[in-house]
């Protein structure tokens, strides 16, 4: 196809999984919304990291070629780069829910008639088990205490106007998705952080489909903490080491309360082997344990590309793929029970379309797409199929053949 000779992408960095099913011989990849694909760089220099366990020993920590000890350290700065960010606002460790809890323990205080948690009525479940059990640490009711935003009747998405509404004295924490799961629309992420602080409440956000997917100026924006995963978009590998921003107007806040360990404390005093932490004034202070470098690694290859490439570049390739490929969607839902819910404004989403089936099960036909037509997307029962071209690694051909796969499984109406 001609805008693949004229639009390359990155494709050969990756690994691309063989087809099971239709004409080709790999699978034209959509579900890197969920886990993305691995780099062919990540085995090769793994195996680097694991070469060095085997020479040296517990040396490593010191003598290692990247040195297990300050290891972290290598990601902190591209990690920083990719979500717009001071290197000093930002910290990879854990998984996302685990940092989401560390960051409430910090970042959720309720007092007074300030109770309340503005979530999404479609955040991901995970994030709202985490803010209801938060909640009920704090001995309140989750069910009065956790606020859910809907769209208006007839609507998909939420508008910033009806999330700032929400945000009334009451409010504590409002903690949304930079880019919502299901839907695929990307927040307005400045407008909402600061008219919500302006108006008292704490302004979290859950960057999970949102790194590594759309730009991020989190310290401009000003958000007081955030956090995202790095197995989507930033291919690190299933469940794989996740990311915090805590923006630097908190650093150093002993009025803030937050669980320690061993790498809470300087770097410089951690031998000493003191009882008593000394946390740097840094995201760092919220790291817990030591960080688990084989699980690093990955991490630190994928940001290296990101760095490589851009993602300001990525930005405008993922708008011409996902442009390219509503337009070959917009075709297929005019005469089939099908629907596209995410935002068709450029600054409204991510890669991700989402369509809905209006008859049918989108996990029967997701099966289908895969087995039939060699076409792996993302299904969320009972009835939303999640498309993502991935500007990386995803190609206008790969576009064609998931709409071409759409229309043969779903029967036109007649």
């Amino acid at each position: 196809m001609d805008l693949d000779i004229d639009d390359p992408g990155h494709r050969h960095l990756f690994h691309i999984p063989p087809a099971e099913g239709g004409d080709h011989p790999e699978v034209a990849y959509f579900a890197g919304n969920s886990l993305g694909l691995q780099p062919k760089a990540t085995r090769v220099e793994l195996m680097e990291d694991l070469a060095e366990w085997a020479r040296l020993g517990v040396e490593g920590h010191l003598d290692a070629a990247r040195p297990w000890l300050p290891y972290h350290e290598l990601l902190t700065a591209p990690a920083a780069r990719l979500v717009g960010a001071l290197p000093s606002e930002v910290v990879v460790m854990n998984s996302l829910t685990v940092n989401l809890h560390l960051l409430m323990v910090s970042f959720y205080r309720p007092a007074g008639r300030r109770t309340r948690i503005v979530i999404e009525d479609a955040a991901f479940p995970s994030d709202s088990y985490a803010v209801r059990s938060q909640a009920r640490f704090h001995g309140l009711d989750p069910d009065e205490t956790v606020v859910r935003l809907k769209p208006r009747d007839g609507e998909d998405t939420l508008r910033t106007e009806d999330v700032l509404d929400a945000v009334t004295d009451e409010v504590a924490l409002v903690m949304l998705g930079g880019v919502n799961y299901l839907t695929g629309e990307l927040m307005d992420i400045a407008a909402i952080t600061a008219e919500a602080r302006k108006r008292g409440a704490v302004v979290g956000w859950d960057l999970a489909h949102a790194a590594g997917n759309v730009p991020l100026n989190l310290h401009e924006a000003g958000a007081d903490f955030a956090a995202w995963c790095s197995y989507k978009y930033l291919n690190s590998g299933p469940g794989a080491l996740a990311g915090v921003f805590v923006h630097e107007r908190h650093h150093g806040d002993d009025g803030l309360n937050r669980f320690e360990g061993w790498w809470s404390t300087e770097p410089a005093t951690r031998f000493e082997m003191t009882p008593t932490s000394r946390p740097p004034r840094s995201a760092d202070a919220w790291q817990v344990s030591n960080p688990p470098i084989f699980a690093m690694g990955p991490v630190r290859t994928s940001l290296r590309i990101f760095d490589e490439v851009g993602m300001p570049a990525l930005r405008e390739r993922s708008l011409r793929l996902t442009g390219y490929l509503r337009g070959l969607f917009d075709e297929v839902v005019a005469t089939r029970p099908l629907s596209v819910l995410t935002p068709r404004e450029p600054e409204r989403h991510g890669c991700q379309l989402s369509v809905r089936l209006h008859e049918g099960n989108a996990g029967a036909l997701t099966k289908r797409l895969r087995f039939e037509h060699g076409v792996i997307a993302d299904a969320r029962q009972p009835d939303v199929i999640r498309f993502a071209p991935v500007p990386l690694y995803s190609t206008y051909e790969d576009c064609r053949r998931a709409a071409d796969a759409l229309a043969a499984c779903v029967e036109e109406i007649r």
